[in-house]
């Protein structure tokens, strides 16, 4: 196969950690020592090194894992590099703010340098900079007032104004500050929790080089149309999805799939926008662009699951409306029982409303993006929240337990009809379905070089088969259920008891042959089911639209029930049932019939790789690598991901407890109290920056290796 690829190629790496001569000494001595390595240069002032190397004999990872050894660094992504700088803000927020505590109770109310400041700070002063400093707040709590709402900040601002009436500038100028430390606190919580979605629309590449007019220019990614053809090179991410009409490479595919290990590309296959041409060079003819690229879709559906609320987001808003009158009221009866009015504004200033809103949607945040990266595309924080709490697991299985490409074993013709014209009409009527049975029926023909004919009046039956005009002729191809006249044919009998499925094929309603496909277990299933059964979910079954004994010979092999002959209706029925005697359901699937249940279920996750585009739709979860062992690696991460939300709420809870029982009995000082209520969001974002750490078994058993 002819390709465009040299025996040698030059590659360009990014370095991190260089800061003199002898450091870039190193890294050259380093890189140059792996086998295949024929040059190397290291730049300092731009921080890259620029390696000739053989592809047969050394790899990127191998340069990256050489470059760490020497003590430097090769960024992977800005996912992690996004990652670290969370660690890093993370830190120093946490540092900031303890540090301005501690002053301000040694310092401040300790030395008794507050009460100074105020004795001496005339009261005109004093009320024009806290107005001054407070009005933008002031007057977003004032608008949100008119609609009848109430913010974190009404507290706050009651606060303030309290300590003006009493005549503590110092108290009130101190909580001003702290609600614009605080209102910083909850952007960057919110900003960093996003870091992980933000950072995929960034892979996607702003510009493509592309062949026009026999020449290749660079052109805004905007400007690329379906069909025009694309040219890719080393260390370059790819920025459209289409077909390689030449070339051959290299492709790290994990911004799409979340499979670290790398792909090989060439002349007929599928490739995508946003993944890494390692080595190789590709010529693309375009079938996508944009936001209609399937990373343009993935990066739509994670931006979306935000607007999806779980239950205990949703618990936690309704909380904080209720929270904050509770809280007015013991600041009143703070006031008449101790005839303190300090303490009272200390109760208003510490109690902090925002940090149990927040409590939730950080996690569910985090988690969505990390999930993203990994393959996983979760359209909202409730799915995360249903999926920790299921109990039942239903499973599709054409295409969803099976690897879903059959193929065609028996062809049997009726009453003297030539076995090639039986499967010639059946691939015509087949030519426009979506189910993995037709594929097999076409490759079928395809192979005995069969002409592939044309058909009229198409019509699908989801779950039976279908039928069309081939020639003139009536043809339909489905099941038993679709064809009754099958019926009672012994040889059908014996092809279905050997575990096969069998397509009937009728010409102007008479039977005239059948065909005989069987698909193959996906080798990861039955591992995956032990894993969820260890998870806590003990009801398995599996729902088919297969006869009785395909798919009980399946349900044998993975220990579990196997319900047959179903339509779409049947499995929303089923899904129901469950529903309707309290379990929460999970129902995985791929195909066109899976649609109506993936979208009744409690969670419908959609084997995304092989599926339709109507089962990803209806889906809640899409997994874009077809592996069963991120079913499990799911349910753990949605169980951890809730475990971190009941701790955000419940350090919240027991923080706003401690903080305004203080205040009440009047050990919290107002200036020390404000400063005290910013530190609840800092304590969720470190909890939840957790799941953003998190590794999956296969990252973690990488590692060991």
């Amino acid at each position: 196969m002819a390709t465009l690829q040299p025996p040698l190629q030059t590659v360009e790496i990014p370095i991190q950690g260089m800061d003199c001569a002898e450091c870039t000494r190193h890294v050259q001595q380093a890189i140059a020592a792996l086998p295949g390595v024929k040059a190397v240069e290291v730049y300092l002032a731009t921080e890259k090194a620029r390696v000739t190397l053989d592809v047969a004999q050394v790899d990127l990872q191998a340069i990256q894992s050489a470059v760490e050894r020497s003590g430097y660094r090769v960024p992977r992504s800005s996912y992690l590099s996004a990652t670290r700088n969370l660690d890093r803000k993370l830190k120093m927020m946490l540092a900031i703010a303890f540090s301005g505590v501690f002053l301000l109770v040694v310092f401040g109310e300790g030395l008794g340098l507050f009460e100074k400041i105020n004795a001496f700070l005339p009261a005109p002063l004093g009320l024009a900079l806290v107005l001054a400093l407070g009005s933008p707040v002031f007057v977003r709590v004032l608008r949100a007032t008119v609609k009848r709402r109430i913010t974190s900040h009404t507290l706050m601002s009651l606060g303030a104004l309290a300590a003006l009436y009493v005549q503590d500038w110092m108290a009130a100028l101190i909580v001003i500050l702290f609600m614009h430390v605080g209102a910083y606190i909850e952007r960057f919580t919110t900003q960093q929790a996003r870091q992980a979605i933000r950072a995929l629309a960034t892979l996607t590449p702003r510009l493509a080089r592309v062949e026009r007019d026999g020449e290749e220019i660079e052109t805004s990614i905007e400007y690329v149309k379906e069909k025009e053809i694309v040219i890719v090179r080393p260390g370059e991410r790819i920025p459209v999805d289409g077909i390689v009409l030449s070339g051959q490479a290299t492709i790290d595919q994990s911004t799409i799939t979340g499979e670290a290990m790398p792909v090989e590309a060439f002349a007929g296959c599928s490739v995508y926008a946003a993944t890494l041409v390692k080595s190789g060079s590709l010529r693309i003819q375009t079938r996508r662009v944009g936001e209609d690229t399937t990373f343009g879709r993935i990066v739509h559906l994670v931006s979306e699951a935000e607007a999806n609320r779980g239950e205990v987001q949703q618990l936690a808003d309704r909380f904080s409306m209720y929270y904050l009158p509770l809280v007015a009221s013991i600041a009143i009866l703070t006031l008449l029982f101790s005839r303190n009015p300090l303490a009272a504004v200390a109760v208003l200033v510490v109690a902090c409303s925002c940090s149990i809103a927040l409590a939730t949607p950080i996690a569910y945040l985090a988690t969505i993006g990390v999930s993203a990266k990994r393959g996983i595309v979760v359209k909202g924080g409730k799915y995360i929240e249903t999926l920790a709490q299921a109990s039942v697991l239903l499973v599709d299985k054409t295409g969803t337990l099976t690897v879903g490409k059959p193929e065609i074993t028996d062809i049997l013709a009726l009453d003297g009809m030539p076995a090639e014209e039986l499967l010639t009409l059946a691939a015509a009527a087949e030519r426009y379905s979506e189910h993995p049975l037709a594929e097999a029926v076409l490759e079928a023909a395809k192979a005995r070089g069969l002409a592939l004919l044309p058909a009229q009046q198409f019509e699908s039956f989801p779950g039976l088969g279908v039928r069309a005009r081939v020639e003139g002729m009536l043809v339909e191809v489905g099941n038993q259920r679709f064809l009754p006249s099958s019926a009672g044919l012994p040889i059908a009998e014996s092809l279905e008891k050997d575990g096969k499925t069998l397509l009937f094929i009728a010409i102007e309603g008479e039977l005239r042959g059948l065909i005989a496909a069987r698909d193959r277990l996906r080798p990861e299933v039955l591992e995956a089911f032990e894993q969820i059964r260890v998870l806590g979910i003990q009801t398995i079954e599996i729902l088919s639209g297969d006869h009785e004994r395909a798919a009980e010979a399946l349900a044998q092999s993975l220990r579990v029930p196997a319900r047959a002959n179903l339509l779409p209706q049947d499995k929303i029925e089923i899904v129901k049932r469950y529903q309707q005697a309290g379990q929460k359901v999970i129902m995985v699937g791929d195909g066109v019939n899976d649609a109506p249940a993936l979208a009744q279920a409690d969670v419908g996750i959609a084997m995304a790789g092989a599926g339709s585009d109507l089962a990803i739709e209806a889906a809640h979860i899409a997994l874009l690598r077809e592996d069963w062992r991120l079913i499990p690696e799911l349910l753990r991460t949605a169980r951890r991901t809730m475990r971190v939300v009941r701790m955000n709420l419940l350090f919240t809870a027991l923080y706003n407890l401690i903080g305004i029982s203080l205040a009440a009995l009047g050990l919290l000082p107002p200036t020390v109290a404000a400063a005290a209520q910013s530190l609840p969001d800092l304590g969720i974002l470190a909890n939840s920056a957790r799941l953003i750490r998190q590794t999956t078994s296969e990252e973690q058993n990488a590692r060991r290796e």
